[in-house]
Formats: structure tokens, C-alpha cells, sequence
């Protein structure tokens, strides 16, 4: 295990300092496809999405999905580190993409060579390591479940802390249109499609949808962009909102469409972006949250989004790292946390095979 996770370690460095961004990971693949090929571990690859079985696949189990992603979100203005420089300093591992998720799918990666060649398992696994999950794309994990065989559930590695995230909010992304009267600004107008913006804002910042859930709490709707007007003397015919929703698993994206529509006045017109990042959940029973219970996890409900969303299989969010590290300037997980996920995932996986 110590081998492995010191590789894991020297890969992680590699990944960092090889861009990556969503649907430009062309150059990480090649890297995954190399820890591979070094563990004499038979693979395939479309696209970017690079994923292998174990060794004695057993065509009447059902298989384990491991997953996580390595493609990365465009660094912020703040770095003051070259976020393609990976370096440690005060145990801290830096650089883009390090904490999310170079960190986790390193540390599948560890887990499943461990558990590669061993026989005699009660489950099969299979790795995926996916492209397009920062841009919910469409030749991510998504494009390759078809050829995933008997998959019964899956742990998406993000970092959770190595807690165990059971439950996920879903996003419906919704561009709102609210439509007005142009006119010259010097003369009266009852229909200045900025005012008329302004109730629909106050509504997704006041509006309470009815059901909680117990582990995500309730549906978030927050505006996230405003866009009208072309000149200070010209009212304008219409003002676009682009609004993020964060559904709980009390209900599906269509359901929270319609309910946005019922109650949007007619000057507003609503188009979903998709309707296919559901929320996702795992039973609080079940065999992989029980075994992370009795190793002393506990269990919680992100309200981020993962590659959780586009299985249809339950899911466990679990992962080293800190979310609140994700997307910031300067990223880094502690080396430390690379170690532990390995041994964790590892633990939590004997558990049950």
C-alpha cells in the first residue's frame, strides 16, 4: 500500500503540471493510460475517458464503480502560485487541480491496483477515469456508462474529507427572459423590461419550495447573471436572468421547472439549459455507507455537484480534500490526505468484498 500510495503521489504531480481543462485532456489521459501500462493492467479509452476491470472479472457479480474526473476548471485571477507548478510546502501538495480531484483519482487509482489482481471477491470492479465533469460535457462519464458491465453501485471520488457524502443536489440551470417594451428613455413607459425583472428576482430570492429533505435541506434558487440594455437612452425590450437551482431529492428537475413556470408572470419566458443533472442519493444502509460508518466516517449531503449526477445507479460521494478548497486560487490537498484516502478507500472496500 505504501508503494502504491507513493505513486499515487508522483502522479499527482505529473497531472497538475499537464493542463487540463474540460475537453482539452488529451495530454492527462496519455498519464492515466501510463499507470496502466507501468501495472500491466489492461485498459480502454474513448475519448478522453480512460477505464479497466480487475483482473478476475466474474461475468455472474455485480461490479463496484470507482470513478473521478481529471480534467480541471480554468485557473482564477488570484493564483499568486503557477497553478501548473506542483509543489509541497507545510505538508501542503499545490496546484490546479490538485485538491479537485487529482487527489481522489489518484487515490482510486491506488485503491483499485491494490485490489487488481486479487480473486475470490464478492464484487468486480471497474475504474473509470472521466473527461467533461467540470463542464458537464457531453463525452464525459456519461458517454461511456453503456459499456460498463453489471455496475450495482459507485463511489465518485471528490473531496469530501473522506466523509460520506450520501446524497448530492441536482442543478437545473435556467435562463430566464423577461420581456418588455423599447422606447426612447426621455417618455413614459409602464413596461421597461428592467422593472419588470425586478419581481422575478425577488421571487427566486424570496420563494420557499414546500419539501426539505432530511439530508440536503432545502431547494437553493439563486440569480446568477443580469443582462439588458445597449445605450443609457433606450429602454430596453427585454432583460435575461440566468438563475442556478440546486434541487433536493424531495423532487426531479421537471417538477422544479414546472413549479418556476407556474409562477413567473407572462412577461417571462423560461428555457431549461438541461434537465439531466438529477439530485443523487445512496440508503444509509446500505453495505459501503454502513462500512465507512463502522471505520468512524460520518455522513452528510453536498450540495455541489459531481459525476454522481449522470448515473442511474446509487452513489457514494467520498473523497480526500476539502470542497471549500475547489475553484480557489492557490488549490492544494495535503499530502496527508492523499494517504489517508488511499488506506480509507481501501479499508471501506475490504469491508464488504
Amino acid at each position: 500500500m505504501e508503494k502504491l500510495t507513493n505513486e499515487a503521489i508522483k502522479l499527482l504531480h505529473h497531472l497538475i503540471e499537464t493542463p487540463s481543462f474540460s475537453s482539452e485532456e488529451e495530454k492527462t489521459a496519455q498519464l492515466i493510460e501510463n499507470w496502466f501500462i507501468q501495472n500491466d493492467i489492461p485498459f480502454e479509452r474513448e475519448n478522453n475517458n480512460i477505464w479497466a476491470y480487475n483482473k478476475y472479472f466474474d461475468e455472474s457479480k455485480r461490479t463496484i464503480l470507482l470513478n473521478s474526473h481529471h480534467d480541471t476548471v480554468k485557473p482564477n485571477g488570484n493564483y499568486t502560485n503557477d497553478p501548473f507548478k506542483a509543489f509541497v510546502e507545510d505538508e501542503k501538495l499545490f496546484g490546479l487541480g490538485s485538491n479537485d480531484a487529482g487527489g481522489c483519482l489518484v487515490s482510486l487509482l491506488a485503491a483499485f491496483t491494490y485490489f487488481y489482481s486479487k480473486e475470490g471477491l464478492k464484487y468486480n470492479f471497474v475504474i473509470v477515469a472521466s473527461a467533461e465533469e467540470e463542464s458537464s460535457g457531453p463525452l464525459g462519464l456519461k458517454s461511456v456508462l453503456k459499456y460498463l458491465k453489471n455496475v450495482e453501485f459507485g463511489i465518485v471520488g471528490e473531496p469530501t474529507l473522506m466523509q460520506l457524502a450520501v446524497a448530492e443536489k441536482g442543478l437545473l440551470v435556467l435562463d430566464v427572459s423577461v420581456k418588455g417594451t423599447a422606447s426612447h428613455a426621455a417618455h413614459p413607459n409602464e413596461d421597461n423590461a428592467i422593472y419588470n425583472a425586478l419581481q422575478v428576482i425577488q421571487w427566486f430570492k424570496t420563494y420557499e419550495f414546500e419539501k426539505t429533505s432530511k439530508t440536503l435541506g432545502k431547494v437553493k434558487a439563486t440569480v446568477t447573471q443580469l443582462n439588458a440594455g445597449k445605450q443609457h437612452n433606450v429602454v430596453p425590450a427585454s432583460c435575461d436572468l440566468v438563475v442556478d437551482i440546486r434541487v433536493n431529492d424531495k423532487y426531479d428537475n421537471e417538477e422544479i421547472l414546472e413549479i418556476v413556470k407556474k409562477q413567473m408572470p407572462r412577461c417571462a419566458e423560461v428555457t431549461p439549459r438541461s434537465l439531466d443533472l438529477g439530485s443523487s442519493s445512496i440508503a444509509i444502509d446500505h453495505s459501503i455507507v454502513k462500512s465507512g460508518i463502522a471505520l468512524g466516517r460520518n455522513t452528510y449531503g453536498s450540495p455541489t455537484l459531481s459525476d454522481q449526477s449522470v448515473l442511474s445507479c446509487p452513489s457514494l460521494k467520498l473523497g480526500p480534500g476539502d470542497s471549500t478548497r475547489s475553484h480557489s486560487a492557490n488549490e492544494f490537498i495535503y499530502v496527508d490526505e492523499i494517504k489517508e484516502g488511499v488506506e480509507l478507500y481501501i479499508k471501506i472496500l475490504e469491508g464488504i468484498i
